[in-house]
């Protein structure tokens, strides 16, 4: 009785992860109510509960008494400081700090990447190919470069790379991602993002580091050459927020 039980519960951990994965929910998105997803599963609740603390315990959803349950990994506590550090920093600044850490991430994840985390910065690549907006283009983007810290099996590099990349969601970048309504297929982020898998892929930590190095450069020097984001550093003016980069 003991193993059906067990055979039972992986089964719905297995059936909420097919869930999970033909939803295409966005990053941060909500689930369904449970008593909604326990029928949508045909599932009890108390099974579904158990299968969401597993996936929960593995980081990829959390759950908010009386908001719901999200994708992902839970936001930080201090949220304040965030906001704080929101308030003081611009574009510029997160790029540089990009340059520090994420080329060293990319090192690391070149010797500790499983192949599974591996095809996982794969199938980022490709839904950002085939991004048809700008948000759906972020939302790989972000996964792909989160993907890759979770390959360093460091919990620590990858919060503070979690902390980093709350701060670029939410600092103002002006209009610089142009009026296109989706990336062009020549977007520098492809072929720049290829490079870093493919170091990855072939346990090279050096040329890793320095493919992620050259994306960041490149991402640093498509933001600085714009002459609206000079007009917005000298203007005291709110700012509105675009993404692509």
């Amino acid at each position: 009785m003991q193993d059906g039980r067990e055979i039972g519960g992986i089964g719905v951990v297995m059936q909420l992860r097919a869930y999970l994965a033909q939803a295409a929910l966005p990053a941060n998105g909500r689930l369904p109510p449970e008593r909604d997803l326990a029928s949508e599963l045909g599932v009890s609740r108390a099974e579904l509960r158990k299968a969401l603390a597993a996936l929960e315990a593995e980081g990829k959803l959390w759950r908010h008494v009386g908001k719901g349950t999200f994708l992902g990994n839970r936001p930080l506590d201090a949220t304040t400081d965030v906001a704080g550090l929101v308030q003081r920093t611009n574009p510029a600044e997160v790029v540089k700090a990009r340059l520090a850490l994420e080329p060293e991430i990319a090192r690391i994840a070149a010797v500790s990447a499983t192949p599974g985390q591996i095809a996982q910065m794969r199938e980022c690549l490709a839904r950002a190919r085939e991004a048809e907006t700008w948000r759906q283009y972020e939302m790989w983007d972000n996964q792909f470069h989160r993907t890759i810290g979770e390959a360093t099996q460091n919990t620590l590099l990858l919060g503070l790379l979690d902390t980093l990349s709350a701060v670029r969601r939410a600092v103002s970048w002006g209009r610089l991602r142009g009026e296109r309504p989706r990336p062009p297929p020549d977007h520098h982020s492809f072929a720049e993002h290829e490079a870093v898998v493919a170091a990855i892929e072939d346990r090279d930590m050096n040329g890793a580091a320095a493919s992620m190095r050259l994306h960041l450069l490149a991402v640093e020097r498509n933001l600085l050459e714009r002459p609206y984001f000079e007009d917005q550093q000298a203007s005291s003016m709110p700012r509105t927020r675009a993404g692509g980069f």
